[in-house]
């Protein structure tokens, strides 16, 4: 069984390590656990990673962001993966920094990475993981902020949450979407949220 794990990002050194490429920055760090490289293929750069008897092909989109869609749906055909079987791994200004949550489908929020792979797959039937990068910007300069770098504040933070994503994509490929989200919405949630509901112990 195949599985499409997509981050989404922007291709070129001055876009590494920006808010606006946390789809990359999930993947990489996969890549990195897993003892995987990516090489440069056709769309985007690639990986294969072995999960009990399943294949996970990571994809990093060289299309840039707002040309996602390309890429999504030459190697969903390429490799014959069906649509229950993708999940893009995606930035939100909506959701405070650090926290995420995965969603069986959906509208677009606004990001013009959603926008044009829900444009040429024709559907918003697929998985994703929203990463909150928070909206700690003025009027007017939102692109200045998603495109920015982390402040060495927020990327501590992020560094403590990516093991827990990595875990929810495997989760997602061995479990299904509705169990991952059961077990990992919660812990995705804004620590200030969390404060006020009982602590649960993680096995």
């Amino acid at each position: 069984m195949k599985y499409l794990i997509v981050g989404l990002g922007n291709t070129g050194e001055e876009y590494e390590d920006t808010r606006h490429n946390i789809g990359f920055t999930i993947l990489d760090a996969f890549a990195d656990a897993s003892n995987v490289v990516f090489t440069d293929k056709r769309y985007g750069s690639v990986c294969n990673v072995r999960l009990k008897g399943r294949e996970l092909i990571l994809l990093k989109p060289s299309t840039y962001m707002n040309l996602s869609g390309y890429a999504v749906d030459y190697w969903m055909k390429r490799e014959k993966i069906p649509g229950e079987n993708l999940l893009v791994i995606v930035d939100d200004i909506a959701l405070p920094h650090g926290s995420f949550r995965m969603r069986p489908k959906g509208g677009a929020g606004g990001h013009n990475g959603l926008l044009h792979i829900n444009a040429i797959l024709g559907t918003t039937e697929y998985a994703r993981i929203r990463i909150g990068i928070g909206n700690g910007f003025k009027k007017g300069s939102q692109i200045n902020f998603v495109l920015g770098k982390w402040s060495s504040e927020e990327k501590l933070f992020l560094q403590k949450r990516i093991p827990v994503i990595i875990e929810m994509i495997k989760s997602f490929v061995l479990s299904g979407t509705e169990l991952t989200m059961t077990a990992f919405n919660k812990l995705g949630r804004p620590a200030q949220e969390k404060e006020d509901t009982p602590r649960q112990e993680n096995s």
